[in-house]
């Protein structure tokens, strides 16, 4: 799926390919950078003093401080306002070793073009190489005469290295397919973004979120039920019912969105 309802634009989804990725990856580091060093309450001034202002991802010059602000604006919007960044920004910080992959659901949430890469990554089998060029291809077939060769190689370059930031690539020249570990918090995040999708109870369990997880049904209701514990969902699971809630991650306001 490349792209997403209509009624989850307002949430931050996107299904505008801007062509982040011509330029850049998903920025992980730097991601991990700036959460740490602002609040959870931070606005996106604040965000942008600190990149810009206070040089907290130490770069070398003003206009790459400038855009590094404004990439990873269009990656993860860098305000509570919007509900995709809010819930990420909820999380962040309850388990590290989630952080990949939240970052990685929030980027493909709100870059069609990575979106677009996701199933070829996904149908290669682990252990077979994924070049830039595969995904080059990829992205050229799902957005077809949109751009040219030099931009599809940026592309190709720069997803991949994004993929392998999430775990989904392992090595650094010769990129091969790898498997990632869901956690129950990147799983909360995963059933989240179905949910502001349109889906519902087991089709939760199905979506191009949870498929990024590489985790069957059985494994994603157990991360569901530990989510819950840590009070991130509701989950209940009785016979062929599944329900799903997310009244932690929403809000009052977000709510008028889902009438």
């Amino acid at each position: 799926m490349v792209g997403v309802p209509t009624s989850a634009l307002a949430f931050g989804f996107s299904n505008d390919p801007v062509g982040t990725h011509g330029s850049r990856t998903m920025m992980l580091a730097e991601l991990r950078q700036l959460l740490a060093n602002c609040p959870s309450s931070a606005s996106q001034e604040d965000y942008r003093s600190a990149i810009i202002g206070e040089n907290v991802l130490l770069k070398k010059t003003l206009s790459t401080r400038r855009e590094s602000f404004r990439r990873l604006r269009e990656l993860y919007a860098l305000t509570n306002e919007i509900v995709l960044f809010r819930a990420l920004r909820d999380m962040w910080e309850a388990d590290p070793d989630a952080q990949p992959l939240l970052a990685l659901l929030c980027a493909t949430a709100r870059d069609p073009i990575l979106r677009g890469t996701a199933c070829l990554v996904l149908s290669t089998p682990h252990g077979e190489p994924v070049t830039p060029q595969m995904i080059a291809k990829a992205t050229d077939e799902c957005f077809p005469h949109r751009y040219n060769a030099t931009t599809l190689a940026n592309i190709g370059r720069h997803a991949a290295s994004t993929w392998r930031q999430s775990g989904h690539l392992a090595g650094r020249l010769n990129k091969v397919r790898s498997k990632v570990e869901s956690r129950p918090t990147a799983a909360a995040y995963a059933l989240f973004l179905g949910y502001l999708c349109g889906e519902g109870g087991d089709g939760l369990l199905d979506t191009v979120w949870t498929r990024l997880l590489e985790s069957p049904a059985y494994i994603l209701r157990e991360k569901a039920f530990a989510a819950s514990q840590k009070g991130w969902l509701e989950y209940r699971h009785a016979g062929n019912v599944t329900d799903i809630g997310f009244r932690y991650l929403l809000r009052e306001k977000d709510r008028d969105y889902m009438l």
